[in-house]
């Protein structure tokens, strides 16, 4: 087992029961994510859902970091990040027979989301039933206008580095 905390600076920290600092995460995307509102995982910890400030939804895969989290090859991988509200986001969660994500948002809506691709359902209240088996049709809310980002494999995930900037004039530079 193992806790996770989300941050303001938008890094998620994962700790063990014992209170080590395991692992901290930063989102790897285009657009900042801002600071950090809501968190889920699935029922067996494999997929780490996060929601911010600024409407977005980021989804990491720890599989095989979990399997052995000393293994320096076993990374948690950023795999797709999409813009899910206009406002902050409060609560999110899996449903994973459905494979389907539920994130609310404090201006009042509730909207259905594929979890893996992150492509829009559609909210609850609306006059149509969800077509939940079909993944094809790129529709987006009317107050988001971004498509969802997946990420690459082989990006490199931003991790934080001490960097020093000295103050000395260089003049071979």
């Amino acid at each position: 087992p193992l806790l996770a905390s989300a941050h303001e600076s938008s890094c998620i920290r994962l700790w063990s029961i014992q209170g080590n600092l395991m692992k901290e995460l930063l989102p790897f995307s285009e657009h900042p994510s801002g600071p950090l509102t809501a968190l889920c995982t699935d029922i067996f910890t494999k997929i780490l859902l996060a929601g911010s400030k600024e409407g977005h939804i980021i989804r990491w895969n720890m599989a095989s970091f979990l399997e052995d989290s000393r293994n320096r090859k076993n990374q948690i991988k950023e795999e797709v990040s999409w813009r899910a509200h206009a406002t902050e986001v409060v609560e999110l969660f899996i449903e994973e027979e459905k494979n389907v994500v539920v994130t609310a948002s404090i201006d009042g809506s509730v909207r259905l989301w594929h979890a893996m691709s992150g492509y829009y359902f559609g909210y609850f209240g609306q006059a149509r039933m969800f077509e939940l088996s079909d993944t094809s049709r790129l529709i987006l809310p009317p107050d988001v206008k971004d498509f969802p980002a997946i990420i690459k494999e082989e990006s490199k995930h931003m991790e934080r580095k001490k960097i020093e900037y000295p103050l000395m004039l260089d003049r071979d530079k």
